[in-house]
């Protein structure tokens, strides 16, 4: 598990709530770690609060930790996958108005993807400016 990545500042995401109330948290799970600290500088850089996670077996307990506004998963993770996890966000009541992006390199599961109720998917490889462009349509 990442600690969380914060514009200017090693406070927690719920810190940075109090101090930015307009800055928007996302949770990232990712296992490949170049592909995280890339997602995560630049969503920094582009004044979000991020929180950075290779795995999560429970993401509702992870969500009540970190508090986000949106959560961006990788389809592929060991333990619970992408999938299972944007579908318990969605059929989750205190979770279910929480957008997800979902990532995947797998496009021939695209398809069957859908089926996860996410808000948004964005096939590997993707272009950085897409997947800044997807979250702020969300958040906005």
């Amino acid at each position: 598990m990442k600690s969380p990545k914060l514009p200017s500042s090693n406070m927690n995401t719920n810190e940075t709530k109090l101090l930015y109330p307009m800055l928007k948290s996302i949770l990232v799970i990712e296992d490949d770690t170049d592909i995280l600290s890339t997602i995560e500088n630049v969503l920094v850089y582009n004044n979000f609060a991020v929180t950075g996670l290779t795995h999560t077996d429970d993401i509702i307990e992870s969500i009540k930790t970190h508090k986000p506004d949106l959560v961006l998963t990788d389809y592929m993770l060991p333990g619970m996958n992408g999938g299972k996890i944007c579908q318990t966000i969605k059929s989750t009541k205190e979770t279910n108005h929480i957008p997800v992006i979902l990532i995947s390199a797998y496009h021939r599961q695209a398809i069957s993807l859908a089926n996860f109720n996410y808000d948004v998917y964005i096939p590997k490889p993707f272009d950085i400016d897409k997947l800044v462009q997807a979250i702020n349509k969300l958040l906005n």
